[in-house]
């Protein structure tokens, strides 16, 4: 697989547009606290470009089953350069509304380019590759979120926001170019038809393959589990900054997830030789739950830390087994449309687990918040479990390992 220029293109293009992304991530955040005061309006903003993903999603999904995915990453990604131009008018004339234009045009091309690299990455590598790519791209995802922010945060110091900006266009540019380099061996979709009616797709064509494959449904339904708790992520740490009186428990808590996270990714390749992905994402699932449960005692450092810890591994291992048994069950003429719903979904879920986390914080706080997520956790994952071994005894679900 190291030998694959096509994995080296894609690990190199994740950590460049990786750090481009979190520059303009710091930088959004940063113009905003300039020019909108209120908390509530900043997301309504950011809401914006989210809410325009999804709406697209589902002609995204068509369009990436019907195109070469190539072709389809190739316009996404010139599409998100383009976006940058849209924010630097915001900075020249201080206005909110170009800003959401920016947004909104670059969760457009987000909502093309990744539900694209999820269907090209099993036509770049052999089926028995596919788990530790998956675990190498988290991780280097990862990296490119740690070194981003760091980046921004020094770079915001000695240069302006435009600079800031000018950077993440670069990264994105850059990412543009290796696509160019990508050689991926794909029918052209056009070819496989002899009518334009056999042509065709329908985004609620995905639905049935779903239905009728009971291990893509459960895995799409547990996939909830770990956004229960990453949708308030940042909420909850500040909240136990808070509850510490420690702003520096939040570098701590973040580097704490972050490595863990990574290790997980890591090892999840020799764990998969031992057991079936589906027996990693149960583990997982209560690991997350166990996660949750331990930050009942927030006022504690040191169990904190551990909490995250936990809930980094677990997604560490968790992520890269759902993608792998998405990418190989799923079939691949539906591929675009698969991960373009999956894509909509998580945004769905990510937003109201949000509004969510951030009215329970207020109302009853984090501990008992904690308790009463990590039990819903804890007794989803054991629900599906039961499911599953029924389902196995009945012949329904095949169980496998990465070979």
């Amino acid at each position: 697989m190291w030998k694959n220029k096509n994995v080296w293109i894609l690990l190199i293009g994740e950590f460049v547009a990786g750090v481009g992304l979190w520059l303009g991530i710091i930088g959004n955040l940063e113009f905003m606290q300039a020019l909108v005061p209120s908390d509530f309006m900043k997301s309504l903003i950011l809401a914006s470009g989210l809410v325009a993903g999804i709406a697209i999603g589902p002609w995204a999904g068509r369009i990436t089953d019907r195109l070469k995915k190539k072709t389809v990453m190739l316009a996404a990604g010139f599409v998100r350069s383009i976006s940058v131009c849209f924010m630097f008018v915001a900075i020249h004339n201080e206005s909110v509304l170009w800003m959401v234009v920016f947004l909104i045009t670059i969760q457009l091309s987000a909502a093309f380019y990744f539900p694209a690299l999820q269907a090209a990455i099993p036509l770049v590598v052999q089926e028995k590759d596919l788990m530790e790519l998956n675990g190498v791209y988290m991780n280097v995802s990862t990296l490119s979120r740690i070194g981003g922010t760091a980046a921004a945060g020094a770079l915001l110091v000695v240069i302006s926001l435009t600079m800031l900006y000018l950077a993440s266009l670069i990264a994105y540019m850059a990412l543009f170019i290796l696509t160019l380099f990508l050689t991926i061996k794909e029918e052209n979709p056009r070819q496989k038809h002899n009518s334009t009616e056999e042509m065709e797709t329908s985004f609620r064509d995905v639905f049935p393959v779903i239905k009728r494959m009971p291990i893509v449904y459960m895995t799409l339904t547990m996939a909830v589990i770990p956004l229960l708790f990453l949708g308030g992520f940042n909420l909850m740490v500040i909240n136990i900054s808070e509850i510490q009186n420690s702003a520096e428990i939040k570098g701590v808590l973040y580097a704490a997830e972050g490595t863990a996270f990574m290790l997980g990714a890591f090892f999840v390749k020799w764990i998969s030789q031992k057991q079936s992905h589906y027996h990693i994402l149960f583990f997982c699932s209560f690991l997350v739950g166990a996660s949750q449960l331990l930050l009942y005692f927030a006022h504690i450092p040191v169990i904190t830390i551990l909490a995250f810890i936990l809930f980094g591994f677990a997604v560490g291992c968790f992520f890269p087994s759902a993608a792998t048994i998405f990418q190989t069950k799923v079939p691949k003429e539906f591929h675009g449309r698969f991960f373009s719903f999956r894509n909509m979904l998580d945004r769905v879920i990510f937003q109201v687990v949000l509004i969510m986390t951030g009215a329970m914080l207020d109302i009853i706080g984090l501990s008992h918040m904690a308790v009463i997520i990590g039990i819903v956790s804890i007794m989803t994952t054991v629900m599906f479990l039961i499911v599953f071994r029924r389902n196995k005894e009945e012949g329904n679900m095949e169980v496998s390992r990465a070979g």
